[in-house]
């Protein structure tokens, strides 16, 4: 029965046996079909049938009859265990596999329930059974299912969303030290933060690509940090503040929440730059001796730096804001105009893109088209991006945006328009 002519029988038996779950195959029956090669299909004489099968003609065996036979050899073989034992493997894990998979998750589902019930009713987020298809579409029940205690996992999550801030800000180690005993647990790229911010977005019914990191803590009234990153500041400062002139200045998360803006004076220049990058910011340090009122995001702004640049537009001052010609660049320009409606875009017009491209770059980098997005300010110039591919920097232009800084007076502003800007800006550490 374990000869080579053989095996493609316990092949076909195998396979049906993986289908129906059923390791056994000792009821019901099966169609198999025959091989072309006569040896093997000789080979089959005598064990169910006595007739000579025809090449490429299905065949049913009466399993419960084939058992019978094969038991005369030995009292406990079934066509399941012969072919177990031909082919060297369990059969039916498959459907076994699975069926263990759905009662490890149905409790694990049940567990989330019982754990979302549980949150008292001042919780700022509750979830509900509903965002359990969500949770497995983002692949947050993969990831869970993955880890070596999901239900542990699942408890700490649970305990996160218990501990935030009902009303203020909370810092984000301190909760993670609250509801699971280290300072660590939430740290970026840890199991149990990536869920907490899952289980969030699901309960705010967020789209799928979602704000980044720092924005999505930030919308938990979670701070990631508030004594790094920040503003960079050249001649702004909160109101109370004496600081030499020409001196830089960081202006932490935690002065931004909480600075009070002083207004112009009759006789102050009202404009204020904001850059994407510091060495903007170094270039006016070292080439402009007047006075020089700029702000550098360092990269892409948070919720608060944004707000800190709203609060100094309500204080009187008019807000110039510009950065690098690729997505995350324009996406910054969106973000600013959408928390300062009356900022206005400076030198971030199609031609100012391309007097910004360089002819002959050392490896260009491409542009992410699908992520540019739009430019209301200049309709035109998203598309001859979308034209060009390549990304062009702020450095292209620094003479131009110093020229500008001197005369405290932005060129080429565009003014920002009415309608509506999208807030699909990615919310990230500066830098």
């Amino acid at each position: 029965m374990l000869t080579p002519e053989i095996r493609w029988l316990w092949e076909q038996i195998a396979r049906r046996a993986d289908q129906r779950g059923d390791a056994a195959m000792d009821n019901r029956t099966i169609t198999i079909t025959p091989p072309d090669d006569p040896a093997q299909r000789s080979a089959v004489l005598g064990l169910f049938t006595s007739s000579t099968l025809l090449p490429g003609r299905t065949h049913r065996i009466d399993l419960q009859r084939f058992t019978q036979s094969l038991q005369r050899r030995g009292p406990h073989l079934t066509p399941g265990a012969v072919a177990a034992h031909a082919l060297g493997r369990p059969l039916a894990q498959r459907v076994a596999d699975k069926a263990r998979l759905t009662a490890h998750l149905i409790t694990l589902q049940n567990l989330r329930s019982r754990l979302a019930r549980a949150l008292p009713p001042t919780a700022p987020l509750r979830p509900d059974d509903t965002g359990w298809d969500s949770l497995r579409r983002r692949g947050s029940i993969a990831r869970l299912r993955q880890h070596p205690d999901p239900g542990k996992l699942l408890t700490a999550a649970y305990a996160v969303l218990n501990h935030l801030p009902v009303e203020g800000r909370a810092d984000r180690r301190r909760v993670a030290h609250t509801a699971t005993g280290s300072p660590h647990a939430l740290d970026a790229g840890t199991e149990l933060a990536a869920l907490v911010l899952a289980e969030a977005a699901v309960a705010r019914a967020d789209t799928e690509t979602g704000p980044s990191t720092r924005e999505a803590w930030d919308q938990l009234g979670v701070d990631l940090d508030t004594l790094t990153g920040g503003l960079l500041s050249l001649g702004v400062h909160p109101t109370g503040w004496h600081i030499p002139p020409g001196q830089p200045i960081p202006l932490v998360p935690w002065v931004l929440q909480r600075a009070d803006w002083p207004a112009p004076r009759c006789n102050d220049d009202r404009w204020i730059f904001l850059t994407e990058n510091p060495s903007v910011a170094a270039a006016a340090l070292n080439d402009i001796q007047s006075t020089v009122r700029l702000l550098c995001t360092m990269g892409t702004p948070s919720r608060t730096e944004l707000d800190a640049v709203a609060r100094l537009a309500a204080a009187g001052w008019r807000i110039a804001v510009r950065a690098d010609f690729d997505s995350a660049g324009l996406a910054l320009v969106r973000a600013v105009l959408a928390a300062v409606p009356q900022a206005v875009v400076w030198r971030m017009t199609a031609a100012d893109y391309s007097a910004s491209l360089d002819p002959a770059p050392f490896e260009p980098g491409a542009l992410n088209i699908n992520g540019l997005g739009e430019t209301p300010w200049d309709p035109a110039l998203a598309v001859v991006m979308r034209e060009v591919a390549r990304p062009a920097y702020e450095e292209a232009q620094i003479e131009e945006l110093l020229d500008d800084i001197r005369r405290a007076s932005p060129a080429s502003a565009a003014p920002s328009v009415t309608a509506p800007f999208p807030t699909d800006f990615p919310v990230s550490m500066p830098g």
